[in-house]
Parts: C-alpha cells; structure tokens; sequence
C-alpha cells in the first residue's frame, strides 16, 4: 500500500523540476524590464473566495459575484485616467473556466465577456495581468480541490488553470501566484488548515514557477515567505518577479518594532539578491503608505532591478468599500509625481 508519506517521497524524487533560468529567457526578461515603462498598478478582485476555508467564513456566505459591472468600469476607467498602467486581476471563482467549469461562482462572467473586458482594459491603456493565488491560506475558490493539496489532482487542476488563463491573457508578460500567508497564525479559525513547509513547501512552490514558465509566462509573487525563511533567498530562482508589501506608514529601521523591521528590511535583501521588484503598499491600514512606500524605494532599492509599485486596497473589509476603491487609485496617482 501506498501511504501519504511513501507517494511525497516519490513525488518529492520524480518531479525533478527544471528551476533555472535559460540564458535566452534571462536576457528577454532583463531586455523587456529596461524596454518597459514605470510599472504603476493596481490590484483588484473579482473573486472574493480567498479568505477562509468554507462558505461559512463569510457572512452573509458569498455564493455569488459581488462586483457591480457598472462598479467594474468605473474603477478601472479611474485608474487609467489618473495614470496607472496595469491592473492585476484576482480571477479567483469569478470567471467560468472552460477546463474547470465546476469553480465558477453564481454570476461568474463568461470567457467571452471577460476576453472583452480584456481588450478594453488594453485600449484603457492599462495593461491585465492574472492572478491565481494558490497559496493553502487563501485558495477556497479551488473549492474541492483546496483539500487536496499536493496531490495528483491538486498538480493536474492547477496546471490546467495556469495554461488556460495564460492563453485567456493571450501570454501576459507575468502570472501573479500569490503563495502568501501560508502559516497556522493565519489559519488559527479556519475549520480545515493546510500548512505545506520544507521540501514539500519548496517542491509545490517550484512546480508553480515551473507550470508559469512552460506557458511562457513570468511568475510573480508576494515575498513574505522570506520573512521568516531568508534561505528563500539562496535557492528561488532569479526569474521571480517579487512583491514584498508593506502597509504602514513609517519605514524608518532604526525607530521601527522588529516584526515591521523585518518587514522592510525585506526590500532591501531582496535588492541585494539580485531579484526584480514590484513593490507593494496599501491605503488598507492608512493613507500615507503608498507615497512613503514609493520615496522609500526610490531612495534605496536599484533602479535597474525596480520595475514599478502595486497599489492594493482589499476594499470589501471596509465600511464604504466603494469610497475605499477610488481613495487607493488617487493615492497611487498622487505618488507617481
């Protein structure tokens, strides 16, 4: 018989997955990095199945999409008009997936009406990019699948879903994995906790950069793994795109607590390792992180390997969600100058 730890000794040994980076990939990204403009975007979503393990985590449960289409074109026409020029898109549950039709929510927009919605967000002038997140935290849109993880059928759903968001996106420049949060602190109510760590965490991890660059696409991720696993920075491979973000508004490391410390001392490692950065704030917690955050990396991160800032607002967990939406697209223009 096959136990659980017989098949991840097997699966640990047989997926050998290629990590690094060929020379001619290397070059066309550090080409397309120097080529590009500024990056200035903003996150938003259109799934909302991120935050808990069961429909019960949300009150009232969401069993259906919340965004308002006339909402939808009003934020991202704002966004353009102010002078962003990308929008990451957390699809999560919202569209109906043709290879996982079963994921999609009620009210979930078809692949026709989003591929639309695609082109005119390009002729808006902002640029789509996808988003999946497949960390064990925040991935109850997987709906079944979200308890199998590392299984045979998890590495098969997940593939399909990269592949085909991929050519939706008709080859993005990126793919944003997410992969945040991982812990039992951020699982302590969820009634199912999955927690992936060492080798198994590594080889899940290193199947979705290897899944994003089969399809030709660049992987991007949120960085807090390294705030508590600075190895992570000896072995990821140089080809990820990172986000570390930051919500507060002071940065300064010699008045900060430790927790935040690490927190922003994680730019400056990423920096020094050689990694490309997108980095990211939030007018989540205050109005003033964005701008700081934006100043703080000018003055201290390499301009070469800097290639923009994501501004992020998790709108839904504010009392006036719809005013929180636009605040955070002013605050991102407003630090642009």
């Amino acid at each position: 018989m096959t136990t659980r730890r017989t098949f991840l000794k097997q699966s640990l040994a047989a997926a050998a997955l290629p990590v690094t980076v060929s020379l001619e990939t290397a070059l066309h990204a550090a080409e397309t990095a120097s080529q590009s403009p500024m990056i200035w975007g903003i996150l938003f979503h259109l799934g909302q199945k991120m935050w808990g393990d069961s429909p019960s985590a949300y009150t009232p449960p969401i069993d259906h999409m919340t965004w308002d289409d006339a909402l939808w074109k009003a934020v991202t026409e704002k966004a353009a008009q102010t002078g962003l020029n990308m929008v990451v898109i957390d699809i999560g549950e919202g569209i109906q997936y043709e290879s996982h039709p079963e994921l999609a929510t009620k009210g979930a927009w078809s692949i026709e009406k989003f591929r639309n919605d695609l082109a005119r967000l390009r002729k808006l002038g902002l640029e789509p990019i996808p988003k999946l997140n497949f960390s064990a935290c925040h991935d109850l849109w997987l709906g079944e699948y979200s308890r199998m993880v590392s299984t045979p059928k998890y590495y098969e759903v997940c593939a399909d879903l990269i592949k085909e968001v991929t050519e939706i996106f008709d080859r993005p420049r990126f793919f944003h994995l997410g992969y945040d949060e991982e812990t039992f602190g951020h699982q302590s109510t969820y009634e199912h906790i999955v927690i992936r760590q060492g080798e198994l965490w590594k080889h899940d991890f290193l199947f979705f950069i290897n899944e994003c660059e089969k399809n030709q696409v660049r992987p991007w991720i949120w960085a807090d793994y390294c705030w508590r696993h600075r190895d992570f920075l000896d072995w990821a491979p140089k080809s990820i795109v990172m986000s570390n973000w930051y919500y507060d508004a002071e940065f300064d490391l010699k008045t900060l607590d430790k927790d935040r410390a690490n927190y922003v001392q994680a730019f400056l490692d990423l920096d020094k390792a050689g990694y490309d950065q997108i980095p990211t704030g939030s007018n989540w917690s205050c109005d003033e992180n964005f701008g700081n955050l934006v100043q703080f990396c000018r003055e201290n991160l390499s301009s070469e390997r800097l290639l923009g800032y994501l501004q992020t607002n998790w709108h839904f967990e504010h009392a006036d969600p719809e005013q929180h939406l636009f605040n955070s697209i002013k605050l991102a223009g407003d630090a642009m100058y």
